[in-house]
């Protein structure tokens, strides 16, 4: 079902393709000007932690906002590289670089704004969702170079960013109209749920089934090997 969403999203990018294409621009030019927005994305939030206020949510929004239009350089850099015929192995292995240095990227903004702002948890697991991110990409990356295919799993990188910018956004676009709410049980020491958690909450997910994928992906790996 996701493959088929994922191609009918890749076609519905053909008339940007087109005119990205007339501009003589690389695919590594593409992965660099993808590069760049993720880490505006990053910056938005640590101003966010610098000079915003707790509870203000329009730096998340932004943040939601320019993450998905990096993923969206993200799409167009590889299809660019398979249009154009300028698909080599160092553009591969450039790509898969700079996807991980985006992604640490973005959970350091992550991380840094909710352990500014006393979220500590949350920014643990924003730290934990990185390292199975980092994961999901290193076992497909060693099983590939000792010969075996390794694509299974759930929470691949456009997934990945997905979740959390349209978490990000819909925090936002939610607590617009809500305004500021939480719920709280007396004996519980913690906050139960408030605005904020419309975007942690898939953080928490993204962490648990980023590490589930990666040991998915090593059992896929020894029952081939």
């Amino acid at each position: 079902m996701w493959e088929k969403i994922k191609k009918r999203a890749y076609k519905l990018l053909d008339p940007i393709l087109n005119i990205t294409e007339k501009t003589g621009i690389s695919p590594n030019g593409i992965t660099i000007i993808g590069f760049i927005i993720t880490i505006t994305a990053a910056v938005i939030l640590i101003i966010g932690a610098e000079i915003g206020t707790r509870g203000d949510t329009k730096y998340i929004t932004w943040f939601g906002i320019v993450l998905l239009t990096a993923g969206l350089f993200d799409m167009l850099d590889g299809q660019l590289a398979r249009k154009t015929g300028k698909m080599t192995k160092f553009g591969a292995l450039f790509d898969s670089v700079i996807d991980r240095y985006s992604e640490m990227i973005m959970f350091f903004g992550i991380a840094y704004y909710l352990v500014s702002y006393h979220y500590f948890l949350s920014g643990v697991l924003a730290f934990i969702a990185m390292i199975g991110s980092i994961m999901v990409s290193y076992v497909r990356a060693r099983a590939e170079g000792l010969g075996v295919e390794c694509k299974v799993g759930l929470m691949q990188r456009p997934e990945r960013v997905l979740t959390i910018g349209i978490s990000a956004i819909l925090y936002g676009f939610i607590s617009y109209f809500t305004g500021t709410f939480k719920i709280e049980i007396n004996f519980f020491p913690y906050t139960l749920f408030e605005n904020i958690s419309i975007f942690t909450i898939p953080i928490f997910i993204t962490a648990v089934l980023t590490n589930y994928t990666a040991f998915q992906r090593l059992n896929h790996c020894r029952k081939i090997m």
